[in-house]
């Protein structure tokens, strides 16, 4: 099957056509020794993920999060593995995200309002985005 598709309306980590025939870009090292990556293993390493804490946390908060939003947090997830970071908090304007760095996934939200006079632990990073 050579047909492309966009996964844009999962959460991907990067958003760009997924094309079965080739081969996946990954944001890891270990990527050229694995070979040809699988349909399900683009998706758990492309994707967004957040628990059932952070859906709620997001539903209780009226956070929603646009397409262009989620390819953000996407790249931030990818340059705190980059740097080795395992749990990370991620800013973004008036919200913040603890994310488990390795399964890509966000483990729970705050806005501005929730943020304030917090005190954020069991991170070992912290990014910053536009």
């Amino acid at each position: 099957m050579s047909d492309s598709f966009t996964v844009g309306r999962l959460y991907p980590g990067r958003l760009q056509p997924v094309t079965l025939s080739q081969s996946p870009v990954k944001s890891n090292s270990t990527a050229a020794q694995e070979g040809p990556a699988s349909f399900q293993n683009i998706l758990n390493n492309e994707m967004v993920r957040f628990s059932n804490h952070a859906a709620k946390r997001l539903e209780q908060r009226g956070i929603q999060l646009r397409p262009e939003q989620l390819g953000k947090i996407g790249q931030a997830i990818d340059d705190a593995a980059a740097k080795g970071s395992k749990d990370s908090l991620i800013l973004m304007k008036d919200m913040a995200f603890i994310v488990n760095v390795g399964n890509r996934t966000v483990v729970t939200a705050m806005d501005g309002n929730s943020m304030k006079n917090n005190v954020f632990t069991q991170i070992d990073s912290a990014v910053i985005i536009q």
